[in-house]
């Protein structure tokens, strides 16, 4: 039997409705977006998860305790600190890490409010942009934050010390300790994090010195992170260095947390493996409902070989088409609702329609090869 023979009598099925080409597809389409968005949306949450973690300051460990060497604490970091907004959580994959250190500063005294002290601490350029990058979404607008700009030739004030004071990028702040002028302006909300920078001034200086706290932010944290951290502290008499530990900033949230291993470990990582059992049985049942008709053409001299690709040809037709129908679909959906990456997203989601293809095509093959011309009668009278 020749190729195009195969072919064109596999259209005409599926034009006269024999295949019930329209039904098999909504079907196929329907579970296999289900599933393939479950999968996407338990994604999407656990990307939630990440983006308020990393809002809250939560990615950020602290090593306090010890003496810090500056210089050592800001070459932890690995690459630039990003904006913090709610794009930023790459569930499961690994992020910049950032670190500089922090020292207690003098009490600063405003001229216009005498008997009003202000905590002020002194921070390495590493910790100013760690500062700065939680710090930019609530500032930027109303402050007069520069895009992209790290200026520390003058002190940065957290926004309510600058609600407060009527102050602004380029303001002159008079105090005790002579006048000063404001660089910039960071948030540092009151959301379960260590809440001393949120009344503060911060203090840019150079990283050579000692200081009192390390601090080191990475997405997703990574246990290499605390081994770097103590790497930092100056040895010292055993009793001071058996008091330095590693904290969380923000202890509000479960220090345990891991997100690559919540990716990895996720219930819907079998939505894949359900679509494709679905698949299967719409495979199955696609072919079982003409079993009569199949046996019959083998009782009539067709070989098994073309009417298997028939099968084959005829069950790729609407398991292809419910497969992209489902796949755009979830699409759209990662694209709207996605925190991060999109197309990565949308990758893992298309697992479902994508082995619900498979499933269909494999499994109406496998139920064609059973069908056995012998069993024509029986065929018969089960109709």
């Amino acid at each position: 039997m020749r190729l195009s023979s195969i072919v064109s009598e596999a259209w005409r099925n599926i034009v006269s409705g024999t295949t019930l080409m329209v039904s098999f597809t909504v079907l196929l389409a329907v579970l296999a977006t289900l599933f393939g968005g479950y999968d996407a949306m338990t994604v999407i949450g656990l990307e939630h998860d990440g983006a308020e973690r990393i809002r809250a300051a939560a990615d950020v460990s602290v090593l306090a305790g010890a003496a810090v060497d500056g210089e050592q604490c800001d070459r932890l970091s690995t690459g630039p600190v990003r904006r913090i907004s709610g794009s930023t959580a790459q569930t499961g994959h690994t992020g910049f890490l950032t670190s500089g250190a922090l020292r207690q500063g003098l009490q600063i005294t405003p001229l216009s409010s005498p008997g009003k002290d202000i905590a002020s601490y002194e921070v390495t350029p590493g910790l100013l942009r760690l500062i700065r990058g939680h710090g930019y979404a609530a500032a930027v607008a109303r402050y007069g934050q520069v895009a992209d700009s790290v200026d520390a030739s003058g002190v940065w004030v957290s926004t309510q010390l600058a609600e407060d004071f009527g102050l602004r990028i380029g303001s002159r702040f008079e105090t005790n300790r002579g006048t000063v002028t404001v660089s910039g302006v960071f948030a540092w909300p009151n959301d379960g994090r260590d809440t001393r920078l949120s009344y503060a001034l911060v203090v840019p200086v150079s990283a050579a010195g000692t200081f009192d706290e390390c601090w080191a932010e990475q997405w997703p944290v990574s246990g290499k992170t605390t081994d770097l951290m103590y790497s930092t502290a100056i040895v010292g008499n055993e009793s001071e260095d058996s008091l330095a530990g590693i904290v969380q900033l923000n202890k509000s949230f479960d220090s345990r947390y891991d997100a690559t291993a919540a990716y990895r470990e996720r219930n819907s990582r079998i939505a894949a493996v359900v679509s494709c059992v679905a698949g299967m049985l719409l495979g199955v049942v696609s072919v079982r409902r003409r079993r009569l008709e199949f046996a019959g053409a083998l009782h009539a001299g067709e070989r098994r070989g073309p009417q298997l690709l028939g099968i084959m040809l005829e069950t790729v037709a609407w398991a292809a088409l419910g497969g992209a129908l489902s796949a755009g679909i979830l699409l759209v959906y990662c694209a709207r609702w996605g925190l991060s990456d999109t197309a990565a997203l949308w990758l893992a989601a298309i697992r479902a329609p994508g082995s619900a293809v498979f499933g269909a095509v494999s499994a109406a093959l496998i139920a064609g090869a059973t069908i056995r011309e012998s069993q024509l009668f029986r065929y018969f009278k089960d109709r």
